[in-house]
């Protein structure tokens, strides 16, 4: 009896115009789909701290990727072909958490020989150097790319000015003896406030099924 051949693999690995290596799609991937989870060593953030400290900091290659606040994974030791996605500004992959393990989803249909990508937005910190933008730069070629796989800095708040000038008092109109006795009625049966605020409170049951993990954080170490 003849065997099946096995379905063509979703993606493979080769040089990208973007940057290195990149992962190309060899079958149409439709949104929504998994496709791959983001292996490697786990380790504690001491370790990798320790492990990448003689790092080079103009050197903006990385293949660390935080879980949550006691684990990363070091994709460089034990990793699989998910650490050679690239950074996009338009993206059409992102990266999602599910039971503390990294997971590769398409948000939109990617045709056959699209690279793969997802925003790495690596977060800021105030111990950066001036030129981290240019380290961190992006070339994904996109038509609204940031220039940078760092988050969007944050832009200062404007100040807004107070308004001075007092729009003249409303007199208050008169009401009919009918009116005030309605008015009254209506108070005795409003609800009281300590009810009003608990029916109102948020939902606290509403949370979702899954979470962004946290990017890459290479400078921001």
């Amino acid at each position: 009896m003849l065997k099946r051949a096995s379905r063509q693999p979703l993606f493979e690995v080769r040089h990208s115009p973007i940057h290195g290596y990149g992962v190309f799609a060899l079958r149409r991937i439709r949104k929504g789909t998994t496709v791959t989870e983001y292996l490697g060593d786990r380790v504690s953030h001491e370790v990798a701290d320790a492990r990448y400290e003689d790092k080079d900091p103009n050197d903006n290659h990385t293949f660390l990727f935080t879980v949550d606040s006691k684990t990363v994974i070091d994709g460089g030791v034990g990793g699989n072909d998910a650490r050679y996605i690239n950074h996009g500004c338009d993206p059409n992959c992102e990266s999602t958490a599910q039971n503390k393990r990294i997971y590769v989803e398409a948000i939109r249909t990617i045709q056959p020989g699209e690279e793969l990508a997802y925003d790495y937005q690596i977060q800021r910190d105030p111990e950066d150097p001036p030129d981290v933008d240019v380290i961190f730069a992006c070339r994904c070629g996109a038509a609204r790319c940031r220039g940078s796989m760092l988050v969007a800095p944050k832009k200062p708040r404007r100040k807004t000015v107070a308004k001075t000038a007092k729009k003249p008092a409303k007199k208050a109109k008169k009401k009919s003896r009918a009116a005030e006795r309605g008015a009254r009625r209506s108070a005795a049966r409003r609800v009281p406030a300590s009810r009003k605020a608990q029916s109102g409170r948020p939902w606290a049951g509403a949370v979702t099924r899954r979470t962004h993990a946290e990017k890459r954080r290479g400078a921001a170490r």
